[in-house]
């Protein structure tokens, strides 16, 4: 019985994992959409982006003989943060900018999106190449055992989990008092509410959306870089973590930046849950059954759990097109 709640836990602990990659990405997709009410289909490559940035500055530091005690991934994190966010409102001015300003229609907006996507992947392969690459390049990766009390095996978490779990918690509670408490988080849910109106009490809808592609940005490079930490950067990292951030987003309530987090978790946990081995659910009765109990009962093969994600999508789509938050936006 100890073994089964250690399963358990090592299950809620993996969507906590990949639900937090979700939430983030997530999160920038929604404001984005809430602000400039087009889908951001570069935003996965945005992540990939902000991971190659923190990676470039990591090893820059390196060549310089910089030496720290944490790995020098997480120490250039937070300026690849600042890069990213640059680079975003870049994009902007040069893409979306001057279409909005030609009063184009959103779904041009979104066509757009999947230029800068295809522009992006382009750039970073010809760059980076087509190899994975290491984030841990100057340092082993530190791993933490958690026992559990007569269990006979041990979680392990490693460094770029805990930092997810930390980073996401600070990012939700800066995101709530932000878009509650500052003048200009304010600003943002009253354009999103009616951007005319809000530019005739002069409100900056410049600066608001400045501030959109800083956060979008800024969560963007964070969640890319500490999932290539946890596993490998790679320069397809979009197309795998692309579908369930906008299903996060769809199931979360479009424009809801705390639905995108529930809805983060929410595919997270599905994911999990789809590839997790329910055979050791059953192990404890194992004497009591007909059949002999096999060593791996899956529903879907690791391999493709990326199913998961659009089926959800389908679903609320159908069922529920508001998702779990209703309502106006942000």
């Amino acid at each position: 019985m100890n073994d089964l709640v250690f399963f358990l836990n090592k299950a809620v602990f993996s969507g906590l994992i990949i639900g937090s990659v979700y939430a983030m990405g997530a999160i920038g997709v929604t404001l984005i959409f809430g602000i400039l009410r087009f889908a951001h289909f570069a935003h996965g490559d945005l992540m990939t982006l902000g991971a190659f940035v923190t990676l470039i500055l990591a090893a820059l530091l390196a060549a310089a003989g910089v030496t720290s005690p944490v790995p020098l991934a997480i120490l250039t994190m937070i300026p690849a943060m600042a890069i990213t966010a640059m680079l975003a409102i870049g994009l902007d001015r040069l893409f979306y900018k001057p279409l909005r300003q030609a009063g184009a229609r959103p779904v041009v907006l979104v066509m757009a999106s999947v230029g800068v996507a295809l522009m992006l992947q382009g750039v970073i392969r010809l760059f980076a190449g087509v190899s994975a690459r290491n984030m841990y390049f100057d340092m082993p990766k530190r791993i933490f055992q958690i026992p559990f009390p007569g269990a006979t095996r041990k979680l392990i978490l490693t460094d770029p989990q805990l930092l997810l779990f930390a980073v996401t918690a600070i990012a939700v509670v800066a995101l709530h008092l932000f878009l509650t408490r500052s003048r200009l988080g304010k600003a943002m849910r009253a354009v999103s509410d009616n951007p005319e109106l809000a530019r005739i009490t002069g409100i900056n809808t410049n600066h608001v959306v400045w501030a959109t592609w800083i956060i979008g940005g800024a969560l963007a490079c964070a969640a890319g870089s500490m999932l290539s930490m946890d596993v490998t950067l790679k320069p397809d990292l979009s197309f795998n973590i692309l579908l369930p951030i906008f299903a996060a987003t769809i199931v979360g309530g479009i424009g809801q930046p705390y639905g995108a987090i529930l809805g983060g978790y929410l595919v997270g946990f599905c994911e999990t849950l789809s590839i997790f081995n329910w055979s050791v659910l059953l192990r404890p009765f194992k004497d009591l059954l007909w059949f002999d109990l096999p060593v791996t009962i899956q529903l879907l093969p690791t391999e493709y759990k990326l199913i998961v994600p659009f089926v959800i999508l389908v679903i609320v789509l159908i069922y529920r097109p508001t998702g779990i938050i209703k309502g106006r936006v942000l």
